[in-house]
């Protein structure tokens, strides 16, 4: 049942966070190149994605999940389930990474960008040739934020019976009253996100330029 639980965990938080990059970084870099001192800018473009991030992060996801029931079912069929839990948990990481990428992008040096100008780059080889590549270390590490975040979300999940670990922890552990399987969930939902921070923080420091 456990190892179950450590599956649906993973699936319902590798899936999401991989379908909300594909969301969210687009966005991120939108937002970027569309502000006040973007390589294209455009007030109000970046007001209306300003707003559609600030709002998708303001809401509670046990709150979302709910009122995403509709919208859930319409799309997978079914209300319950990992896969189900996947459509809240990428609507609820799409506008945390967009943030996090515009975060990423915006400590670049600015002096880069206007060497690209200068020597003739175009905004989209400066976007794909010089911001992302410069701020790949940062990424990676607001990745494991992601991811985490995520696992924690897929845990709140289980209250709606998205399965994990944490559909796990509340039928057994709270439920049933029985506290042992509540500690070992928890247990290993602390183990995967040491794993998973290991991963990441490996792999950004071996990318940073600075630390060769």
């Amino acid at each position: 049942m456990l190892l179950e639980g450590i599956g649906g965990t993973l699936y319902m938080t590798l899936l999401s966070t991989l379908f909300a990059y594909l969301i969210g970084l687009p966005l991120g870099i939108l937002t970027v190149i569309t502000g006040r001192n973007g390589i294209k800018p455009c007030r109000k473009l970046n007001m209306v994605l300003g707003w559609i991030v600030n709002i998708g992060r303001s809401i509670p996801f046990i709150i979302l999940i709910v009122a995403l029931i509709p919208f859930t079912k319409f799309v997978i069929g079914r209300t319950i389930g990992p896969t189900a839990a996947i459509v809240p948990l990428v609507i609820a990481a799409a506008p945390f990474i967009a943030r996090l990428v515009e975060q990423s992008l915006e400590e670049l040096d600015s002096g880069i960008v206007e060497a690209a100008k200068t020597m003739g780059a175009s905004n989209w080889q400066i976007i794909y040739k010089v911001l992302l590549p410069e701020a790949i270390p940062s990424l990676i590490r607001g990745g494991s934020i992601t991811t985490i975040t995520l696992i924690g979300y897929s845990a709140m999940a289980g209250c709606v019976g998205a399965g994990g670990l944490g559909d796990i922890a509340i039928r057994y552990g709270y439920h049933r009253y029985q506290s042992d399987i509540m500690i070992i969930t928890i247990i290993l939902l602390v183990i995967i996100v040491q794993v998973i921070q290991c991963i990441f923080n490996l792999a950004a420091n071996k990318i940073d330029k600075r630390n060769r």
